[in-house]
């Protein structure tokens, strides 16, 4: 049964009856990277009280949305097919929300998760298709995002490899792919940091990951 039922009866009421309880489409975007232990989920969502995640895992499981599943000696938590087929949804959501994202106040976050599904809803498939293979760096705290785009490609791990630039960033770099900051200001006020490569890639990053207004 659904946490909460709105007494109506369509498609849309029962979608909020299954994700849309506080923290839901958090936790279904974070598993659109990949399947993640309990305590990634929390580390990913710094501000979710643990009794809320726990229910909200038990409540997206009921539902066939998540299930859970031995990995490598651990349990994890995936997406079924049918919490998959939420992935254009989030996306969408997304691409709406950055329309007036504004900028970003002191105690907010970027997570390497967050940051991922933000690339994949501002991808431009048909602007990297007339582009160099590219491959960027993303430091994000301790953590670092590799990111590589080959012509339609686009592909975002937490693995090691070469680059063709490195930089620091938070928060910000999503005024950057909202297309609110210019990449040229975004360097000169340090919302990004260019760690090493050529500079001059920060404006195809911007090109390639882009919100339409």
């Amino acid at each position: 049964m659904a946490a909460r039922e709105y007494g109506q009866y369509d498609g849309i009421t029962r979608a909020l009856e299954l994700v849309g309880e506080r923290w839901a489409l958090l936790i279904v975007r974070d598993l659109l990277v990949g399947p993640r232990r309990y305590g990634e989920l929390a580390a990913g969502l710094p501000r979710i009280p643990s009794n809320i995640l726990a229910a909200r895992l038990k409540e997206l499981q009921a539902a066939g949305v998540l299930r859970r599943a031995p990995h490598s000696r651990v349990i994890v938590y995936e997406l079924t097919a049918y919490g998959r087929e939420l992935e254009p949804v989030v996306l969408a959501l997304g691409a709406w929300g950055f329309r007036t994202i504004g900028d970003p106040r002191e105690e907010q976050v970027v997570t390497p998760d967050s940051l991922t599904m933000s690339l994949r809803t501002a991808f431009r498939p048909q602007v990297a298709a007339g582009l160099p293979a590219t491959a960027y760096g993303a430091r994000l705290g301790p953590a670092d995002l590799l990111i590589r785009v080959d012509g339609a490609r686009l592909d975002v791990s937490r693995e090691e490899g070469p680059v063709d630039l490195a930089f620091a960033t938070g928060p910000g770099l999503l005024q950057v792919i909202a297309g609110e900051l210019a990449p040229e200001r975004a360097v000169a006020t340090g919302v990004v940091e260019v760690l090493h490569g050529r500079v001059d890639l920060l404006d195809r990053f911007a090109t390639t990951f882009r919100v339409a207004a």
